[in-house]
């Protein structure tokens, strides 16, 4: 079975930096065509604007998927540009500070409608238009959904409360969603990552070098991902190669959450 997403059509969201990026990046140079969706204009003009416009396979889409018109606007984009979408990638995802104590913290909210309700909307809107065009096949997959998710969602990190909640919830939504989509012939999948080489870690890391030991220490693997390592894993989901994979979520975390951060045997 072919890992090949050549000719196909991707939405990528978040990727004007990070991991979104390196996925959008990836795509496109596995040979498809890519429209990379982000809120961030500028940032969409600097790192993808040369490859992007007109008769080329890229474009950029300034958008802020919170917004039901946005999300329209997105994928009716998507079709003027190259027909037809055929994979969607959610990987737009926000991280707060939260304060567990204080009630006027608004930062689960904040989180849930960020990092699931958008992702959940897209979701069902890209799935709606996948199924319109593939009246008539019989056969085959009709679409790929993969979403970006965090070994947050199953591990306990009094700051991240909200960030955790959130992720958490979007991986019951992968499951529910691959069991919805299912006798349409769409996958939905997910990518659990940790700690991965992005921009800001690189920021984080220079500022505060002890962290860089921290995780390394509590990596089996004993070193940090690469962004490619995470688009690796979503272009597996997204290709054939994984026709028979729903409603999974992939840890890529180098066996971080096999580890028993006490450090001695239970008894």
């Amino acid at each position: 079975m072919s890992f090949s997403i050549a000719g196909k059509t991707a939405i990528v969201t978040g990727s004007a930096n990070g991991v979104g990026l390196a996925i959008g990046r990836h795509f496109l140079s596995e040979g498809a065509n890519v429209i990379f969706a982000d809120m961030d204009e500028a940032a969409l003009e600097r790192e993808v604007g040369d490859v992007a416009g007109e008769g080329k396979a890229a474009r950029i889409m300034a958008c802020d998927l919170r917004q039901r018109l946005s999300i329209a606007n997105l994928l009716s984009a998507t079709v003027d540009a190259f027909e037809r979408v055929d994979i969607l990638v959610n990987a737009a995802r926000q991280v707060v500070l939260t304060d567990p104590l204080d009630p006027d913290d608004d930062s689960v909210s904040q989180m849930l409608e960020q990092n699931l309700v958008a992702a959940l909307r897209l979701t069902q809107a890209t799935a709606r238009r996948m199924i319109k065009q593939a009246e008539g096949q019989e056969e085959g997959q009709v679409g790929a959904i993969v979403n970006l998710s965090s070994i947050a969602a199953r591990r306990s990190h009094t700051d991240l409360l909200a960030y955790s909640i959130s992720t958490a919830a979007l991986d019951q939504m992968t499951r529910s969603m691959a069991v919805a989509l299912a006798p349409k012939r769409i996958r939905v999948n997910a990518v659990a990552f940790g700690s991965v080489m992005s921009a800001s870690l690189k920021t984080t890391l220079r500022e505060h070098d002890e962290f860089r030991s921290e995780i390394i220490d509590h990596t089996p693997l004993h070193r940090i991902a690469s962004p490619g390592e995470v688009a690796d894993a979503v272009q597996y989901l997204a290709s054939d190669a994984a026709g028979f994979v729903t409603g999974q979520v992939i840890t890529v975390d180098g066996g971080r959450t096999l580890l028993d951060a006490v450090g001695v045997a239970a008894h």
